[in-house]
């Protein structure tokens, strides 16, 4: 072979190498873009998910605080069956949030599930308020226990600041706010207590009574609320639990009293207020002139 020959044949199986090198890093490269594009898709994927997930959350969220609101106000009467399409249509979400809000409020008392058939708003019985009142002093004197053997003086001390905060003038509020104020002074006391399970079942309670305890108040400004008010504040300043849990054992049966004249009013109110989840009706065409 003649040295051009050779030449030849040598740069050919450089062409031939280089070639094939060429190949092989348009193939890693494909393989790369190949899984790079899988893992932004793969990425995309998940924060789609996350998004719907978000929003799935927003919608039960938005869906259980407005239907709350609507029981704690019993402004769906009592014992009514809830239609979710209904309440689907009025609040813009789809069933689903509806069904996972319903679902939470039945866990909390608000409305009760029978089989097949559906939810129920809770009933408003003398009974049912009473088994209430009846468990909220239970909480309340554990908790007034409680606080008189953990806390320090000065969460006593903030105790007494806010007593002192709203006394003057206490029942001089509109009906509302005495309501927020008293709620208010009673969970400070369970907050106290050092138990945050006492705190989240009072104010659980505070809510399934308020509507009822709005009308209590609207009906008559006690007096003795205030003087009750600031005994238990003593009591708490002394240490006395004993004391404390009587005066609020007392302080509560006052509602609990109050409460067969208070329920009328209440029933009234409920049955003669329109109902906010029914579809609304457009005025009736009359025939003639």
């Amino acid at each position: 072979m003649t040295a051009a020959c050779h030449r030849r044949e040598v740069e050919k199986k450089d062409i031939v190498q280089n070639c094939r090198h060429y190949h092989c890093k348009r193939q890693d490269a494909g393989s790369a873009m190949t899984e790079k594009i899988d893992m932004e898709a793969a990425d995309t994927a998940m924060v789609e998910s996350e998004q719907d997930s978000r929003r799935s959350a927003d919608s039960s969220e938005r869906a259980y605080n407005t239907i709350r609101q609507l029981l704690v106000e019993f402004k769906l009467k009592p014992d009514a069956r809830l239609n979710e399409v209904q309440l689907s249509r009025s609040l813009g979400v789809s069933r689903t949030p509806i069904r996972e809000a319903l679902n939470r409020l039945a866990s909390e008392g608000f409305v009760s599930l029978t089989p097949n058939r559906g939810f129920f708003v809770r009933s408003l019985s003398t009974e049912g308020l009473i088994d209430l009142y009846e468990l909220r002093s239970i909480i309340e004197c554990a908790a007034f226990r409680l606080m008189c053997e953990r806390a320090v003086d000065a969460d006593i001390g903030r105790l007494t600041a806010y007593w002192a905060s709203i006394v003057d003038g206490y029942q001089d509020n509109p009906p509302d706010e005495i309501l927020a104020k008293d709620e208010g002074f009673h969970l400070m006391i369970a907050e106290l207590s050092g138990n945050p399970e006492l705190v989240n079942q009072l104010a659980a309670i505070n809510a399934r009574i308020r509507f009822i305890r709005r009308i209590q108040i609207e009906r008559t400004h006690d007096p003795r609320q205030v003087s009750s008010h600031s005994e238990i504040v003593a009591a708490a300043v002394r240490r006395d639990a004993e004391r404390g849990m009587k005066l609020l054992r007392d302080h509560i049966e006052m509602s609990v009293s109050a409460t067969q004249d208070a329920l009328k009013d209440a029933l009234l109110k409920v049955y003669t207020a329109p109902d906010p989840a029914a579809p609304a009706r457009g005025r009736r065409r009359v025939k003639g002139g």
